[in-house]
């Protein structure tokens, strides 16, 4: 137990690419200056920042969603500016529009581009032959990026440590509650089972699947989650498609990305990619979920599908898959959006709750807390 004079200035929960940006932030731009983050793997970032596509997205993905693809649009180049030595560009990202099933029409996909200012051009023919011109109405050339979780880690490793940051791994936060000192007094345990008390004036839980997965006085967020196990297929890719990231959409909807951390190319698809789903609540455990289910991969259904749009696919070597909990705001199911969910107890004044979709949303978080105050204990 903690004296009560030794008060955290923050606490953050997760140590994820969030996490670890918002740790950061607090201590370089606001100050603060006794600054915790736990989490409960060994390491930083191994959950779902590691366990996804790897996309840095430029808008293209949510025709459905202009707010979604406008922010997308206008995060991508602060991404580039910030982690340049995790994002790699060298490959050519084509968009294919489905002659069937698909919600949008090429024709208005390529409006949709020009109306968020995200550079779309014809590809060229030899990229076209690529696809089954019975299937697919047009393709394109245009603008994305991927990242490298790994070197991400490496920079956020080096940051919290040169910012003070006190890195706590395999330990994770059980319950939060109000102290007696009317502080915010959150339990942690290792991963011995050994348990401790931490007062804090403020807490961020960015746990993302994890997120009402507390004990203590936390209310739980009132934006309603789902919580989906998903499958990333890991492929190496043939050839014609080694240098290529692949996205059809806007009904069968599949994408095929480079992963830089393990040089190899992600294949999910709308259909096979979940695996089952289910309304988050408090007391399902979603990493006891995940743990529990068998993990019998849909990689190979995946390819019969896609190597119709694709036929070169049928070339490429299955490695392993990814399984990973993903986690979504009810309210965007239909539209495919993803805004940040930002939520403030009032229960608890000072504490959190962070989550985003995609990765270029920190900067709608940074936003966010640029809003609000924040104090140290040494002031």
């Amino acid at each position: 137990m903690t004296g009560s004079n030794d008060v955290v200035d923050a606490l953050i929960i997760g140590g994820g690419f969030y996490g670890a940006t918002i740790a950061i932030y607090l201590a370089k731009q606001r100050g603060l200056r006794r600054i915790t983050l736990v989490e409960r793997e060994p390491k930083l970032l191994r959950r779902a920042s590691y366990h996804n596509q790897a996309r840095v997205h430029n808008g293209y993905h949510y025709p459905r969603s202009f707010t979604t693809a406008f922010r997308s649009r206008v995060n991508l180049p602060k991404f580039l500016r910030d982690w340049p030595q995790a994002v790699t560009q060298d490959f050519m990202k084509l968009y294919a529009i489905a002659k069937r099933n698909s919600k949008v029409t090429a024709r208005q996909f390529e409006r949709f581009c020009h109306d968020i200012g995200a550079r779309v051009n014809p590809a060229e023919t030899g990229l076209k032959r690529l696809f089954d011109p019975g299937l697919i109405e047009d393709v394109f050339l245009v603008e994305e990026y991927v990242f490298d979780a790994t070197r991400l880690a490496q920079w956020a490793e080096e940051e919290l440590r040169d910012n003070g940051v006190v890195l706590r791994v395999s330990t994770r936060a059980t319950a939060i509650s109000r102290s007696l000192r009317n502080e915010l007094l959150v339990t942690v345990m290792d991963q011995n089972g050994h348990t401790e008390s931490l007062n804090c004036r403020y807490v961020f839980n960015c746990t993302y699947s994890g997120l009402n997965q507390f004990l203590g006085e936390f209310p739980g967020t009132q934006t309603g989650l789902k919580q989906e196990v998903t499958e990333m297929a890991l492929m190496r890719m043939p050839e014609a498609l080694q240098d290529v990231g692949v996205t059809v959409m806007d009904g069968p909807f599949f994408s095929i990305m480079p992963f830089p951390a393990r040089d190899l190319h992600t294949l999910s698809h709308v259909r096979y990619t979940p695996h089952f789903s289910w309304k988050d609540e408090p007391g399902t455990d979603p990493y006891r979920k995940l743990s529990e289910y068998d993990r019998a991969s849909r990689a190979d259904r995946m390819v019969r599908d896609v190597a119709r749009y694709l036929p070169s696919v049928l070339e490429a070597n299955y490695i392993e898959s990814l399984f990973e909990v993903k986690t979504v705001l009810v309210k965007n199911e239909g539209d495919d959006g993803r805004p940040i969910l930002f939520e403030k107890h009032a229960e608890l004044p000072g504490c959190y709750s962070i989550l985003g979709g995609k990765i270029d949303n920190i900067y709608d978080v940074l936003e966010k807390l640029e809003t609000e105050e924040f104090r140290s204990t040494l002031e």
